[in-house]
């Protein structure tokens, strides 16, 4: 792995008299040049504006304007802190990140202004990106380390309440290094980026990996499925980046004969459906590379060559899956002749790096959620797996994914990878929901592409010998949409707030029979 403790400053120096291509949005442009002299000007008038005895903290309520990659920029140059608001919170929530985060000035595009009316934000000073004048100025001296705060980005608060994890400038310096490095990325690459700036995907996979090159960035304001391809063949695009489910909405959209025509070579990202890599690759004729990693970055699973049905791909030395309670490493995962994992119960656990805290910089301002996270000196990472003889790594969930049906321990992860089988299926959310008795009873929650008849869905079950009986879900909810945070994942908290009184097909308890309930 490629090593680098440059600073974000040093490269956006490296990059001042650079006269190739930076930055396209729409019909703009801009140079390394223009870009990295608009970004100083941005930070000097930015620190005109702090408090000195206040934390030197800039919050962005931005889309993916040109805008937002200048604001980063500017707090590359290492005179203040970029914090990443995120644009679909609202009222309290949004105020608590704010305060959470000691934001003294928040700057805003016209489409989010709404977002802070009736807030106290009486110590807190707010500037319209559109009508605000920036300053021409060098940016601020500044002396930043490797390890120096550049940016807070919160969690998607798919199990919580939103975390700020402490982004340094190395760890966008370093992954930008070693992307480019394993995806063969340079500077005559365009990097599309239309996941959130304010989340670490796009900022860690698209922006870091451009600065460290000296590409270009295309930025799409929102992602659109059905605008992705005219975008990458309008900026040339070359490389993608992407969280979540984004490969499956590209793919829902009408298929064509010339979809291939497209300048795209590579696809990065975490958490597609293995079948949905598959298929992207074969229908835009690119490479599609999909790991296994988190905003905390402390956990990594790559997908490599060999990789086997179903599986994250092998974890980077130190992480290991390790029982929660005990503290031992869990065995290896035994499988029946139909591919059923036998011994679920005892092989399931905790990833954990157990080298230390990997690229994780703690939680700003919450010891207790960092402790909790570093406990005994490992990063636990929260994501429950299962790993088979040879050491490949299954995805199980999250801590909260772990049902209890029947008296026997189920993962959700699992059970979602057989449901997506189904050709017509294109997502599946499995939730537990509360037994009137004990435990749980397993609900799923479907978006198909195509008609399924209950019928179907019984027989299609039926036929999967590695989907145990008490994984047959009790209750299936066929929806247009599952609720989703900013970037692509799936709130089931909110699935399971809603319950079950509108499922579309109900089992009985000990049956294998569904019948219509809506």
């Amino acid at each position: 792995m490629v090593q680098s403790v440059e600073t974000l400053r040093e490269l956006l120096l490296a990059r001042a008299h650079d006269d190739r291509p930076a930055l396209r949005a729409e019909d703009r442009h801009w140079s390394w040049r223009e870009y990295v002299g608009l970004a100083a000007g941005r930070a000097a008038t930015l620190h005109g504006l702090l408090d000195p005895r206040r934390p030197p903290h800039v919050g962005v309520l931005l889309d993916n304007t040109p805008e937002m990659a200048l604001q980063l920029a500017a707090a590359g140059f290492g005179a203040h802190v970029v914090v990443g608001l995120n644009t679909t919170r609202r009222g309290d929530g949004l105020l608590a990140d704010i305060r959470k985060a000691d934001v003294q000035v928040i700057v805003v595009q016209d489409a989010h202004r709404h977002l802070l009316e009736d807030l106290d934000l009486s110590d807190i000073t707010v500037i319209d990106a559109s009508t605000h004048r920036w300053r021409i100025a060098d940016a601020p001296v500044a002396a930043p380390a490797a390890d120096s705060l550049f940016m807070l980005i919160f969690t998607s608060g798919t199990s919580g309440e939103p975390k700020a994890v402490r982004v340094t400038h190395e760890k966008v310096s370093h992954p930008g290094h070693y992307l480019n490095e394993r995806l063969g990325l340079g500077r005559d690459d365009v990097h599309y980026v239309s996941m959130p700036l304010f989340h670490s995907n796009a900022v860690m996979a698209g922006w870091g990996p451009a600065l460290v090159s000296g590409a270009t960035v295309a930025l799409a304001e929102r992602f659109s499925a059905s605008g992705f391809l005219s975008d990458v063949r309008r900026y040339g695009a070359t490389y993608a980046n992407y969280v979540g489910k984004p490969l499956a909405y590209v793919l829902a959209t009408p298929e064509k004969p010339d979809d291939a025509d497209n300048p795209l070579r590579i696809v990065f990202g975490n958490e597609a459906g293995e079948r949905d890599t598959v298929e992207f690759a074969r229908r835009f004729g690119c490479v599609v590379v999909d790991g296994f990693g988190s905003t905390e970055n402390a956990v990594i699973v790559s997908r490599i060559e060999g990789t086997p049905p179903g599986s994250l791909g092998q974890p980077f030395p130190g992480v290991a899956v390790l029982d929660p309670e005990t503290g031992a490493e869990c065995p290896r995962a035994l499988f029946d002749e139909h591919g059923r994992v036998t011994n679920l119960d005892a092989c399931v656990g905790e990833l954990v790096n157990t080298e230390g805290m990997g690229q994780f910089a703690g939680y700003y301002k919450d010891e207790e959620s960092t402790a909790e996270r570093m406990r005994g000196g490992m990063y636990w990472s929260g994501d429950l797996a299962y790993r088979d003889a040879d050491g490949w790594v299954y995805y199980a969930g999250r801590t909260a994914d772990w049902l209890r049906v029947d008296g026997e321990n189920l993962a959700a992860a699992p059970i979602e990878r057989i449901l997506l089988r189904h050709p017509a299926i294109s997502e599946a959310a499995v939730y537990a929901v509360p037994d009137p008795h004990s435990g749980d009873q397993l609900a799923v929650a479907l978006v198909t592409t195509a008609p399924i008849s209950a019928r179907e869905w019984e027989s299609f079950l039926g036929a999967q010998a590695d989907l145990g009986t008490k994984a047959w879900p009790r209750f299936v909810l066929l929806r247009d949409a599952l609720p989703r945070t900013a970037t692509n994942k799936v709130l089931k908290r909110d699935l399971q707030r809603a319950g079950v009184a509108e499922a579309t097909w109900t089992r009985d308890e000990r049956g294998t029979a569904y019948r219509v309930t809506v």
